[in-house]
């Protein structure tokens, strides 16, 4: 299983979800049914099942420590609201901070680096060095927030 294209499937779902109000794994379910009936990018999901139960995994634990993701993401957004981000940034900083926080399997640096790429890739020219900078403030306290958050 390719973590990047879970990664990007998890983006898209957590968007789905705070766009039409549907739960993580129908958002999850409707994304990879999409990608492998339509498939205009040719990407190939080997192992479907494996892909599903994982990207649900990430999905709905993001969206259920969103609050928790929310209040933390405050602290290092300087001089923005998360109101104020694009859905995209947004929900790339809250996949992020997730794994970075709540995960154990995932290093920090590789979480950091891939939400830089999936700005760059979803958001607008100035969101990668936009989630780089709110992520690289964070992951020097990292450690720190976790303890606090155990």
């Amino acid at each position: 299983m390719k973590r990047r294209l879970a990664r990007e499937i998890a983006v898209q779902s957590l968007y789905q979800m705070e766009m039409n109000e549907v739960g993580a794994a129908e958002a999850v379910n409707m994304l990879i049914n999409e990608a492998a009936e339509d498939n205009e990018t040719e990407v190939v999901i080997r192992d479907e099942d494996v892909m599903r139960t994982y990207v649900t995994e990430i999905v709905q634990g993001a969206w259920n420590h969103k609050e928790a993701i929310d209040g933390l993401l405050v602290d290092y957004l300087k001089g923005w609201q998360i109101s104020r981000l694009s859905r995209v940034d947004r929900q790339i900083l809250r996949l992020s901070t997730y794994e970075m926080v709540f995960r154990d399997d995932i290093p920090a640096k590789v979480s950091v680096n891939e939400a830089i790429e999936l700005s760059k890739y979803f958001g607008t020219e100035e969101s990668g060095k936009f989630v780089n900078g709110v992520l690289g403030r964070m992951i020097q306290e990292v450690d720190a927030i976790k303890a606090k958050l155990s």
